[in-house]
């Protein structure tokens, strides 16, 4: 790595803690909180790329460990490693690889703003939203004794503020490609 590559990851984990200090937002039609943490996932893979933007999150998840309060609501320690959410936290780094991976393959400066827009999108649900979940609601199973299934479907409830942050993450990736593009290209 080099030294703007190492910039960019601390910088991207920095993002991430931020997210986590925003106070969660409600809507009445989500019984559930929707925290901006996972965003800072999303913004990883799409603009840093899946090697980056994965050791952005793996960053963010060692200072978990170190007992650093970054996750939201000051949470931190090994003991989160034991909590039904630990999922989620080892989903990130496979999430914003996912992300990247997919952006990497599918954007390319060469086409249309809505091809970009529609790349970054499906990489920010594929990887941010599809890959976390699939990890996280396996070990929140495991952890509550209940079937996949119906965690996963209890889980839906967090859809649709996810859809709205892949939407925010694509709006971002496509300014920065557009104006400074970080996203290495893969064929």
């Amino acid at each position: 790595m080099s030294t703007r590559d190492i910039v960019l990851v601390a910088l991207f984990a920095a993002i991430i803690v931020v997210l986590g200090m925003l106070p969660p937002i409600t809507f009445g039609f989500i019984p559930v909180p929707i925290t901006a943490q996972s965003l800072g996932v999303m913004l990883a893979g799409c603009i840093l790329g899946a090697k980056r933007g994965a050791a952005a999150c793996l960053l963010v998840v060692l200072l978990v460990a170190i007992g650093l309060p970054v996750l939201s609501g000051g949470r931190g320690g090994l003991a989160v490693f034991a909590g039904p959410t630990a999922g989620y936290l080892v989903g990130w780094v496979a999430g914003a690889f996912v992300t990247g991976l997919i952006a990497e393959r599918l954007v390319r400066d060469s086409q249309t703003e809505f091809m970009q827009f529609a790349s970054f999108f499906l990489a920010a649900v594929v990887g941010g939203i599809g890959v976390v979940y699939l990890l996280g609601i396996a070990w929140l199973s495991f952890m509550s004794g209940k079937a996949f299934v119906e965690t996963a479907i209890a889980s839906l409830v967090f859809i649709p503020g996810d859809l709205i942050k892949a939407f925010v993450a694509m709006l971002a990736a496509r300014a920065v490609q557009a104006g400074y593009p970080l996203l290495p290209v893969r064929t």
